[in-house]
Protein backbone atom coordinates (compact mmCIF):
# COMPACT_ATOMS: atom_id res chain seq x y z
CA UNK A 1 0.00 0.00 0.00
CA UNK A 2 1.39 3.08 -1.02
CA UNK A 3 0.76 6.44 1.18
CA UNK A 4 0.80 9.62 -0.36
CA UNK A 5 1.15 13.20 0.75
CA UNK A 6 -0.28 16.06 -1.20
CA UNK A 7 0.54 18.84 1.32
CA UNK A 8 2.68 21.43 0.83
CA UNK A 9 5.02 21.80 3.99
CA UNK A 10 4.20 25.80 5.58
CA UNK A 11 8.54 26.31 5.10
CA UNK A 12 9.29 25.71 1.39
CA UNK A 13 12.27 26.96 1.32
CA UNK A 14 14.56 23.75 3.08
CA UNK A 15 12.19 20.65 2.17
CA UNK A 16 13.27 16.91 2.40
CA UNK A 17 11.11 14.91 -0.06
CA UNK A 18 11.38 11.48 0.78
CA UNK A 19 9.80 8.81 -1.27
CA UNK A 20 10.11 4.65 -1.57
CA UNK A 21 8.25 2.02 -0.79
CA UNK A 22 10.67 1.00 2.21
CA UNK A 23 10.42 2.00 5.40
CA UNK A 24 13.18 4.17 6.70
CA UNK A 25 15.52 2.40 9.09
CA UNK A 26 19.19 3.08 10.13
CA UNK A 27 21.21 4.98 12.81
CA UNK A 28 22.51 8.69 12.26
CA UNK A 29 24.71 10.56 14.93
CA UNK A 30 23.67 13.84 15.73
CA UNK A 31 26.74 15.98 15.89
CA UNK A 32 26.73 18.20 19.50
CA UNK A 33 25.18 21.64 19.91
CA UNK A 34 27.61 24.51 21.04
CA UNK A 35 24.58 26.61 22.44
CA UNK A 36 23.30 23.30 24.81
CA UNK A 37 26.75 22.38 25.54
CA UNK A 38 27.39 25.53 26.97
CA UNK A 39 24.32 25.88 29.36
CA UNK A 40 24.84 22.07 30.46
CA UNK A 41 28.17 23.75 31.49
CA UNK A 42 27.42 26.48 33.64
CA UNK A 43 24.40 24.27 35.24
CA UNK A 44 27.15 21.95 36.59
CA UNK A 45 27.74 24.84 38.81
CA UNK A 46 24.90 23.50 40.74
CA UNK A 47 25.43 20.49 41.71
CA UNK A 48 26.69 18.76 44.74
CA UNK A 49 29.07 16.15 42.62
CA UNK A 50 30.79 15.96 39.26
CA UNK A 51 29.00 15.92 36.32
CA UNK A 52 30.11 14.22 32.71
CA UNK A 53 28.78 15.87 29.42
CA UNK A 54 29.04 13.76 26.56
CA UNK A 55 29.93 14.91 22.68
CA UNK A 56 31.08 18.31 23.69
CA UNK A 57 32.75 20.45 20.54
CA UNK A 58 35.72 21.60 20.70
CA UNK A 59 35.38 24.62 19.77
CA UNK A 60 36.58 28.53 21.15
CA UNK A 61 33.27 28.90 22.80
CA UNK A 62 33.27 25.75 25.09
CA UNK A 63 37.35 26.75 25.44
CA UNK A 64 36.34 29.95 26.81
CA UNK A 65 33.55 28.19 28.82
CA UNK A 66 36.12 25.94 31.08
CA UNK A 67 38.69 28.71 31.62
CA UNK A 68 35.30 30.70 33.17
CA UNK A 69 34.63 27.64 35.01
CA UNK A 70 37.93 27.06 36.14
CA UNK A 71 38.73 30.51 37.25
CA UNK A 72 35.39 30.15 39.54
CA UNK A 73 37.15 27.47 41.06
CA UNK A 74 35.80 24.17 39.48
CA UNK A 75 37.64 21.80 38.00
CA UNK A 76 37.43 21.04 34.30
CA UNK A 77 38.58 17.58 32.13
CA UNK A 78 38.12 16.84 28.62
CA UNK A 79 38.39 13.21 27.90
CA UNK A 80 38.01 12.94 24.07
CA UNK A 81 34.50 14.29 23.39
CA UNK A 82 33.31 14.33 26.49
CA UNK A 83 34.25 16.76 29.79
CA UNK A 84 34.38 15.93 33.67
CA UNK A 85 32.83 19.10 35.89
CA UNK A 86 33.51 19.07 39.50
CA UNK A 87 31.90 22.07 40.54
CA UNK A 88 34.46 23.42 43.39
CA UNK A 89 32.89 26.66 42.53
CA UNK A 90 34.73 29.60 45.24
CA UNK A 91 33.14 32.84 43.94
CA UNK A 92 30.22 34.39 42.69
CA UNK A 93 32.35 37.29 40.66
CA UNK A 94 32.66 36.17 36.64
CA UNK A 95 35.52 38.23 35.60
CA UNK A 96 35.13 40.76 32.67
CA UNK A 97 38.44 39.58 31.11
CA UNK A 98 36.54 36.41 29.99
CA UNK A 99 32.90 37.41 30.29
CA UNK A 100 33.48 39.94 27.37
CA UNK A 101 34.62 37.17 24.80
CA UNK A 102 31.47 34.57 24.82
CA UNK A 103 27.80 35.97 24.89
CA UNK A 104 26.79 32.91 26.29
CA UNK A 105 28.74 33.41 29.55
CA UNK A 106 25.58 35.14 31.04
CA UNK A 107 24.47 31.48 31.64
CA UNK A 108 26.90 31.50 34.88
CA UNK A 109 24.63 33.97 36.31
CA UNK A 110 21.81 32.10 37.55
CA UNK A 111 23.93 28.69 38.61
CA UNK A 112 25.96 31.41 40.74
CA UNK A 113 23.26 32.87 42.56
CA UNK A 114 21.66 30.18 43.20
CA UNK A 115 24.76 28.88 44.60
CA UNK A 116 25.89 32.23 46.44
CA UNK A 117 22.74 34.16 46.64
CA UNK A 118 24.29 36.72 45.16
CA UNK A 119 26.51 37.01 41.55
CA UNK A 120 28.80 39.56 39.61
CA UNK A 121 28.73 39.02 36.23
CA UNK A 122 29.65 41.70 33.57
CA UNK A 123 27.67 42.36 30.43
CA UNK A 124 28.49 39.43 28.17
CA UNK A 125 30.62 40.46 24.58
CA UNK A 126 31.60 38.20 22.04
CA UNK A 127 28.71 38.69 19.76
CA UNK A 128 29.26 39.42 15.71
CA UNK A 129 25.87 40.59 15.29
CA UNK A 130 25.81 43.17 17.64
CA UNK A 131 24.39 43.94 20.94
CA UNK A 132 22.03 42.15 22.52
CA UNK A 133 19.91 42.33 25.41
CA UNK A 134 20.17 39.79 28.62
CA UNK A 135 16.83 41.28 29.66
CA UNK A 136 15.20 37.54 29.93
CA UNK A 137 18.23 36.41 32.15
CA UNK A 138 17.54 38.95 34.41
CA UNK A 139 13.90 39.12 34.39
CA UNK A 140 13.76 35.84 35.31
CA UNK A 141 15.93 36.18 38.08
CA UNK A 142 13.70 39.09 39.34
CA UNK A 143 10.69 36.41 38.76
CA UNK A 144 12.41 34.57 41.27
CA UNK A 145 13.29 37.14 44.06
CA UNK A 146 16.20 37.95 42.96
CA UNK A 147 17.14 42.14 43.43
CA UNK A 148 18.89 42.86 40.36
CA UNK A 149 21.01 45.88 39.28
CA UNK A 150 23.31 46.77 37.05
CA UNK A 151 26.15 49.45 36.72
CA UNK A 152 29.61 49.64 35.29
CA UNK A 153 28.93 46.68 32.77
Amino acid sequence: MTKSCQTTPPHTERVLVIQGERPLAGRVRVSAAKNSVLKLMAAALLADSPSVIHAVPDIEDVRIMIELLEVLGARVRRDGSSLLIEPTVRTCVAPYELVSKMRASIVVLGPLTARFGEAHVSLPGGCNIGRRKTDLHLAGLAALGAEVSTSRG
